[in-house]
C-alpha cells in the first residue's frame, strides 16, 4: 500500500494556526484583554480629549501617549498570560497527544501557537488605536501625529513579541498550569519593578556607577519601550530630570527608539528559540 505523504510545513502552519486562533477566540482571556483595551482607550479619549477642549494644553497626541504608556505595563502581562500556560494546558487536556498522532512537526505547532497569540494581541490594538485617532479627529477636531502613532505601534509590537517569546519559554519548561502562572506573575512583576524600584535599590545598596545603572536598565525590555515612548513625546526627556538630560544629549531620541524596537524583539526571539529547543527535545506527555 502506498504511504500517504506528510503535509507540507505551510499546510501544517495553516491547520494548527486555524485551530489555535479558534481556541484563543473562544477563551476568556481574549475577551478580558479586548475589554481592557477598550476600557483604557475609552477613558483616555473621553476624559483626555474633553479636558483638552476646556484647558487647551492637552490633545490627541497626549491622549495617545498616555494610552501607550499604560500599554507598556499591560502588554507584557497579556502576552505572558496568553502563552505561559499553553503547553501545560495542552498536555493536561490530551491535545498534544492527539495532534502529534498525525504527521505534524513540532516546529509547526510551536510556531503556530506563538503566532496565533501575537496576532490576537496585535489586531485589536491596531483597531482601537485607529478608532481612537478617528474619533478624536471627527468629534473633537484634534490633529493626529501619525509618526507617533506608527512609533507606538512598533514599540507595542516589539513588546508583544518579546513577552510572547518569554511566555513560550516558560510554557516549554513548566508542565503545571499553576506553576506556570507563578512564573508568569513573577516575570511580569520583576520587569515592571526593575523599571524604577529595583534600580534605585541597587544604587542605594551597592552604589553602582551611572554607566552600570544605565546598562542594567537597558537590559529590561519594558524600560527600553518606556524610554522610546518618552523620547517621542518629549525629545529633551525633561520629565526625568538630570537623567533625561543625559540620555537626550548623549544618546539621542533615535538611539532610544532603535533600542526600544530591537532589543525586546531580539530578546523575544532568543527566548522563543530556547523554548522551541526545549519543546523539541522533551516528551510530549
Amino acid at each position: 500500500m502506498k504511504r500517504e505523504a506528510a503535509p507540507t510545513l505551510g499546510r501544517q502552519f495553516a491547520a494548527i494556526g486555524g485551530l489555535e486562533a479558534a481556541e484563543v477566540l473562544r477563551s476568556r482571556w481574549f475577551l478580558f484583554a479586548f475589554a481592557l483595551y477598550t476600557l483604557l482607550a475609552g477613558v483616555f479619549v473621553l476624559v483626555g480629549l474633553r479636558e483638552s477642549v476646556v484647558l487647551g494644553f492637552t490633545g490627541m497626541g497626549r491622549v495617545l501617549f498616555s494610552f501607550c504608556h499604560a500599554l507598556v505595563a499591560l502588554l507584557p502581562l497579556l502576552a505572558l498570560t496568553a502563552t505561559g500556560q499553553t503547553l501545560a494546558a495542552a498536555r493536561e487536556g490530551g491535545t498534544l497527544e492527539l495532534l502529534f498522532s498525525h504527521p505534524l512537526s513540532r516546529l509547526a505547532y510551536f510556531a503556530s501557537v506563538s503566532l496565533a497569540r501575537v496576532a490576537v494581541l496585535v489586531a485589536p490594538l491596531v483597531l482601537l488605536l485607529g478608532a481612537m485617532t478617528l474619533y478624536g479627529r471627527l468629534v473633537f477636531h484634534q490633529a493626529v501625529d501619525w509618526g507617533f502613532l506608527l512609533r507606538s505601534l512598533g514599540i507595542s509590537l516589539s513588546l508583544i513579541l518579546c513577552f510572547t517569546g518569554i511566555g513560550m519559554l516558560i510554557a516549554a519548561h513548566v508542565r503545571s498550569q499553576a506553576r506556570a502562572m507563578i512564573w508568569i506573575l513573577g516575570t511580569w512583576a520583576a520587569t515592571i519593578a526593575l523599571m524604577d524600584f529595583g534600580l534605585v535599590g541597587l544604587m542605594l545598596q551597592w552604589r553602582l556607577s551611572p554607566q552600570s545603572v544605565f546598562a542594567l536598565a537597558a537590559l529590561n525590555p519594558v524600560q527600553d519601550a518606556r524610554m522610546a515612548l518618552l523620547s517621542a513625546a518629549d525629545p529633551e526627556l525633561s520629565t526625568l530630570g538630570p537623567v533625561g538630560f543625559f540620555l537626550a544629549h548623549r544618546l539621542g531620541g533615535g538611539f532610544l527608539l532603535l533600542l526600544g524596537l530591537t532589543w525586546p524583539t531580539v530578546l523575544g526571539l532568543l527566548c522563543w528559540g530556547l523554548g522551541y529547543r526545549r519543546f523539541r527535545d522533551s516528551d510530549l506527555v
